[in-house]
């Protein structure tokens, strides 16, 4: 069986494996995931790049189909986006230290205050910037 893909409009249908990108992959099975999501629950799924390529209004709609099928089981997404991250149950920080040879990542659960900082981060800004922090909030209340 073979997917066949056109990401943009006036592009002819090509296989799946040899023209999308992560982001593309994530996002069609993000659209699978969707429409299989009928049954059976305990499912762990994860998503990384689903955010490639996208932003705005097109975030919050992956967002909010990430957040559905949540209520089905677990999601584990790793984003950029501000937009995303804001419709997350529970938000967390990965970092990657590099010593010598040897990358460890650090995980941090955040909440509270710390999220707010994370979405400021995530939009580019410090955290001192109230415009931004006034749009953290404004994401989150709106989750």
């Amino acid at each position: 069986m073979e997917f066949l893909i056109s990401p943009n409009a006036g592009v002819a249908p090509q296989p799946l494996r040899e023209t999308a990108s992560g982001g593309e992959s994530s996002r069609v099975m993000l659209a699978l995931m969707t429409v299989a999501s009928g049954g059976g629950g305990g499912r762990t799924l994860v998503f990384d790049e689903v955010d490639a390529g996208i932003g705005g209004q097109t975030a919050r709609v992956v967002g909010e189909k990430l957040r559905a099928l949540a209520a089905g089981g677990q999601v584990l997404c790793i984003t950029h986006l501000p937009q995303i991250a804001s419709l997350a149950e529970r938000h967390f920080s990965i970092e990657k230290e590099q010593a010598g040879d040897v990358a460890r990542a650090q995980v941090a659960q955040l909440d509270g205050e710390a999220v707010v900082e994370e979405l400021c981060r995530m939009l580019g800004a410090d955290t001192s910037d109230t415009g931004a922090r006034r749009h953290a909030e404004e994401l989150l209340a709106a989750a």
